[in-house]
């Protein structure tokens, strides 16, 4: 074993060079002179000797430690992850693109075939539960997860919007979805959607944006708060890179989501940690998607449906506000500049609606469910409507 070898080239060079410097010692020797004698160095070289070897030990000890605390880790995270996959199989079907499955759960019939666009988070399509099951009632309607997310498989980097949209058009087509299609995107989704529509003008015949992401928000929010926006901040990369270690597993608290049924809340926390480092690389690749995203917004006349939220300040708790990292006014500026942004979303399609949500914050599907499916179910009617 390399952890503890009774002769390391560096606890040899140590007693070579003791030899070297005795006889060296005793070939020159000179009267010694004062109070140290011969005998008093060779025990403090002898002592450093001992404590350099305590130290060396020790050292490896640790490092023993570490590596056995590591590969039990690794085992502990492997043996959950199978657990998980054997008790939250996939609801939906695993589409092949390329040597990679992607997971799409499609509902209900009739057309244009909704398509359900997630924020940047690892919960993937599960947040649109309460979506799909209501707007299934009248259309076809499709929720997927993106590359690395619950149940779909990684994919290259960089996940940026174009990767992205190259897998979501390979998905829909081996999965056998048709168009036309109305593109409903959340915070992130937003500009994924509208690059989508960018490159595959034909198949979107209308859009709703959810809280959506703007191109131009990270200046934008930065210089109206006066903080600076990291979107992967240190310890989101920290975690995202320890997670095969079983460690984030331990640590990080299931996630709270009363608003889902139980079992979709346990589907959640099961593939939480799996899906951190596709998450982290989607938020990496923000800036690229946003920048891809930002040179379409011209719906031209399809129909569009904006909601945003609007909860204020004295809305949230006292623990909620702490964890903002910023001022009361900072955080009214920055949605002051949120709210700017989603006008002029708003304006991107000469028929469209805005609404404000002032009891909802970020995570509108979850909060305002009932505003989502009005909205959605609203540009299936329009689009209905002129086909007729």
């Amino acid at each position: 074993m390399a952890f503890f070898p009774l002769l390391t080239p560096s606890t040899i060079g140590v007693k070579l060079s003791l030899g070297r410097d005795h006889q060296l010692y005793a070939a020159h020797r000179k009267p010694i002179t004062g109070s140290v004698s011969r005998d008093g160095n060779l025990t403090k070289q002898r002592d450093c000797w001992r404590m350099g070897n305590i130290v060396r030990l020790t050292g490896m000890g640790v490092a023993l430690a570490v590596s056995i605390m590591l590969a039990a880790g690794t085992v502990y995270e492997a043996i959950a992850r199978r657990i998980s996959a054997r008790e939250f199989p996939p609801p939906g079907e695993l589409a092949e693109i390329g040597g990679r499955r992607i997971h799409i759960d499609c509902h209900g019939s009739g057309w244009p075939t909704v398509i359900l666009e997630a924020g940047a988070d690892t919960s993937g399509s599960t947040l649109w539960y309460p979506i799909v099951q209501t707007v299934s009632e009248t259309t076809r309607v499709c929720a997927y997860d993106r590359a690395g997310l619950m149940w779909s498989d990684p994919g290259p980097l960089p996940r940026d919007g174009e990767a992205i949209i190259a897998d979501l058009q390979k998905t829909l087509e081996v999965a056998k979805e048709r168009g036309p299609y109305v593109m409903v995107g959340a915070s992130l989704g937003g500009p994924i959607v509208m690059l989508y529509t960018k490159r595959h003008p034909t198949d979107v015949v209308g859009v709703v944006l959810v809280d959506s992401a703007h191109p131009d928000q990270i200046k934008r929010l930065e210089a109206a708060s006066g903080i600076e926006d990291d979107p992967a901040p240190l310890l989101f990369r920290a975690i995202a890179a320890l997670s095969w270690t079983g460690l984030p597993r331990l640590l990080l608290p299931a996630p709270e989501l009363p608003e889902l049924p139980d079992h979709v809340a346990a589907e959640v926390a099961a593939y939480q940690i799996p899906s951190l480092q596709a998450a982290l690389d989607e938020v990496v690749a923000m800036p690229a998607t946003l920048q891809q995203a930002g040179t379409f917004r011209d719906l031209d006349d399809r129909p569009l449906a904006v909601l945003s939220h609007g909860k204020k300040w004295s809305d949230y708790t006292k623990d909620q506000q702490a964890s903002a990292g910023m001022s009361r006014e900072q955080f009214e500026r920055r949605e002051d500049a949120w709210a700017k942004m989603q006008e002029e979303q708003a304006a991107w399609s000469r028929d469209s609606t805005h609404q404000t949500l002032r009891d909802s914050s970020h995570v509108v599907q979850l909060e305002r469910p009932d505003a989502v499916i009005n909205a959605v179910n609203e540009v299936v009617a329009k689009v209905r409507r002129r086909q007729q």
